[in-house]
């Protein structure tokens, strides 16, 4: 999927056993898109716990393991820390600092939702697992006059078989010649009654992507076609039917 969440444990109180933990900030969509040009985006956060938390939110070019303090995006955004009572939210205002970016295609960075919980005192004996949950979305900067439209991009893909670079088998690759990221959930070799799920991923701007196909021991018949499901610009999945490149 294209929004991701990670828990971190931040303080262990005593030892062994914790409850379950759940997170309770959302963010609004799945994707967030900055039209340039525009002066600010706005992100709505949820929280949809029974519990106050405190949020830390960044921006990053690409790098999971990147902070606040080493982020190089060129964005900035406010409040980058917030306090969001239960069953309230917090708007994230989204502001482009200007940066030089490639005018022709997209620009991807990673919008980060760091969720703290309270803590409280542990009593004697009690144990007790604190639990930091961070969100990561993708956030595109999109210029302005690109060539086609987002909704067309996955029909463009080209799609090809060939031997593995490495580890033998054979290797789905596909090349996405449009100025828009093309985002799939699912993608599948369907070659006669026989199917082989690939493990999707995204394809950028004029990037050529290489997939592994597992099982897959010989080349497969011309009828074969690609069926996968790309992700729009809300989070919706579109299916797309395309045929091999010979």
């Amino acid at each position: 999927m294209n929004s991701k969440r990670w828990g971190l444990a931040l303080v262990i109180v005593a030892s062994v056993s914790f409850g379950q933990a759940v997170a309770g900030v959302v963010i609004t969509g799945t994707r967030v898109i900055y039209p340039a040009g525009q002066k600010e985006v706005t992100v709505k956060l949820n929280n949809n716990g029974g519990s106050p938390v405190l949020v830390q939110s960044w921006i990053d070019s690409g790098d999971i393991k990147g902070s606040p303090t080493n982020s190089t995006a060129p964005f900035v955004m406010t409040p980058p820390v917030s306090r969001i009572d239960p069953n309230k939210g917090q708007s994230l205002r989204l502001m482009f600092t200007g940066a030089t970016l490639p005018s022709d295609k997209e620009s991807v960075f990673w919008l980060n939702v760091l969720e703290i919980p309270p803590t409280d005192k542990a009593a004697p004996g009690d144990n007790k697992m604190y639990m930091a949950f961070r969100s990561r979305v993708k956030l595109f900067y999109r210029p302005a006059n690109l060539a086609g439209k987002p909704a067309e991009a996955p029909a463009q893909v080209k799609w090809s078989i060939a031997p593995a670079a490495a580890g033998g088998g054979y290797a789905l690759k596909a090349y996405n010649p449009s100025a828009y990221h093309v985002s799939q959930a699912t993608i599948t070799l369907v070659d006669g009654s026989k199917r082989y799920e690939v493990a999707p991923a995204m394809v950028g701007p004029g990037e050529t992507r290489s997939f592994q196909i597992k099982g897959l021991t010989g080349n497969p018949s011309p009828s074969s076609k690609i069926e996968f499901e790309a992700i729009n610009d809300y989070g919706a999945y579109n299916k797309t039917v395309a045929e091999l490149n010979k």
